[in-house]
């Protein structure tokens, strides 16, 4: 089998759909990032093999590529998730933004890795790509609204022109008619 033959084998396996991606991405501190136990499930990994990996490479996860959540930040994630004190994770979970999962594969040298962070970074890249048609549509609809206020207000003064002309016409003397007239012959 040849190296082509591989990687088609390989992605034929790694059935993991872009609903169940983006369900594990959350928005932390302003930041698209998805949570270390949630990325080791994908991996099928256990995190404390991916938080291990990640300890060992520090040098290549600056901090807008991971981060350690806060106790609030993690007590507030606990509470969305339902998990009780005495399941769940004990300490407080790492999260990586899509540079960092990007990155991971670096860090998670096996072909499982590479393949579903191919799979991350395509979700991640279609997002940004709906947020950024989403922001030329509203951009759109603003110019729309402000031609459409212009047009009102020029309609308002066609309309006060013409009321104007209305009201100077039936306060005006009545004109003698010019022109031929049919009896003075």
């Amino acid at each position: 089998m040849n190296r082509f033959d591989e990687k088609k084998k390989m992605n034929k396996e790694i059935t993991i759909t872009e609903e169940a991606v983006i369900s594990k991405i959350y928005l932390i501190r302003d930041r698209k990032v998805m949570i270390d136990s949630d990325l080791a499930e994908l991996y099928e990994v256990e995190t404390k093999q991916l938080k291990r990996q990640v300890r060992r490479n520090l040098e290549r996860f600056p901090e807008d590529f991971m981060f350690e959540l806060t106790k609030p930040e993690f007590d507030n994630l606990r509470s969305q998730f339902g998990t009780s004190k005495w399941g769940g994770n004990r300490y407080a979970p790492i999260v990586f933004t899509e540079q960092g999962v990007a990155m991971l594969s670096s860090v998670l040298n096996s072909s499982r890795a590479i393949a579903v962070n191919i799979r991350i970074i395509r979700v991640f890249a279609r997002m940004r790509e709906m947020l950024t048609d989403n922001l030329y549509l509203k951009l759109e609809i603003e110019d729309i609204k402000k031609k459409l206020s212009r047009h009102s207000k020029n309609i308002e003064l066609v309309f006060s022109y013409l009321d104007e002309l209305i009201k100077n016409k039936d306060n005006e003397k009545p004109r003698r008619q010019i022109g031929y007239n049919a009896d003075e012959s």
